[in-house]
């Protein structure tokens, strides 16, 4: 795994990404345009296992021609790594080690939080927003990555 600056370095033509938000059950997957100026909910994956989840990634990456993958870092709002990111940490190596594009982790504090606020500012309906947490949730960790990229 590289970080988000060594991303930013290997970048030298426009590309698209995707962004990962691991959960226990469902992985949020979303996508951002070769400018990488938008990212965009694209689908939720049921966790089955590690390997179904690669499998699916190989294929989006190969339909997309993606070149990296943001995966969300779920860090403990004083900083420290939980559980969880410890979670994330392990299934980000095994995808790190099985698809041949750079990933990196992005801290996603509040980013399921943020995505559920900007859903419920747009007026949609509860029940729609907790179908499309995920997706959202990986868009908005997504855009953050995407965001730094890009100063």
């Amino acid at each position: 795994m590289i970080t988000i600056e060594d991303l930013k370095k290997k970048q030298s033509e426009p590309s698209r990404l995707i962004g990962l938000d691991l959960g226990s059950k469902r992985i949020g997957v979303s996508i951002c345009d070769e400018r990488q100026s938008i990212a965009t909910p694209f689908k939720t994956i049921n966790k089955t296992n590690t390997n179904e989840l690669i499998d699916q990634l190989k294929e989006i990456i190969s339909e997309y021609n993606i070149k990296g993958i943001v995966i969300g870092n779920p860090i403990n709002m004083d900083g420290s790594l939980g559980r969880s990111a410890q979670s994330v940490n392990d299934v980000s190596k095994n995808i790190d080690q099985a698809i041949d594009v750079n990933v990196c982790l992005w801290d996603e504090r509040l980013s399921t939080v943020g995505a559920f606020n900007i859903s419920s500012q747009l007026d949609i309906n509860v029940t729609k927003r907790e179908k499309n947490i995920d997706q959202n949730a990986a868009a908005f960790i997504l855009q953050g990555a995407i965001d730094f990229l890009n100063n």
